[in-house]
């Protein structure tokens, strides 16, 4: 991913937790996944964390992920959570509303026009000339807290070590 600016993040129009978000306590055995948006449009460049369950993409004010553009519809795209086997989730794309009415320019991913899509790391999606956006799924290492384990040691040879003049 490239270089965050954690200083600029942008989120919907309320800046509040992404929408349908719970604050539910992740367990150590429980891989961690981070999922992001990257906006570029005519306003520049907005930092996106996602973890609700349904976001509104488009032109309209009242959308979760408000894009600035004449290109793009006013509904022009859906996020929706969606969970996988294994506990974690991902998010598919939909174009249009989840009602059926599509956008008038549709969205490409891999150069090509598509209806839904299951987004993975670093897809580009493209809402129309200017206007793209590119999701990132970031996973996080577990990692254990607290005491060191006094018995967790490595040991070296001293013949591998090569002594230093004095």
């Amino acid at each position: 991913m490239p270089e965050a600016e954690t200083s600029h993040f942008h989120h919907s129009k309320h800046n509040l937790s992404p929408i349908g978000s719970t604050t539910k306590p992740i367990s150590p055995s429980e891989p961690q996944e981070v999922h992001w948006l990257i906006v570029k449009d005519d306003q520049g460049r907005k930092e996106i964390p996602l973890g609700g369950e349904v976001y509104s993409i488009g032109r309209d004010a009242e959308c979760d992920i408000r894009l600035f553009s004449l290109f793009v519809s006013r509904r022009h795209a859906t996020l929706v959570r969606q969970q996988r086997d294994d506990g974690n989730y991902y998010y598919q794309i939909v174009n249009g509303n989840l009602q059926g009415q599509l956008s008038a320019n549709g969205i490409v991913i891999h150069g090509r026009k598509i209806q839904s899509y299951d987004l993975k790391n670093e897809d580009k999606i493209v809402f129309g000339p200017g206007v793209s956006v590119t999701y990132y799924l970031l996973k996080r290492n577990n990692r254990k807290s607290g005491p060191l384990d006094p018995f967790d040691i490595t040991l070296i040879d001293p013949g591998m070590v090569e002594e230093q003049e004095k």
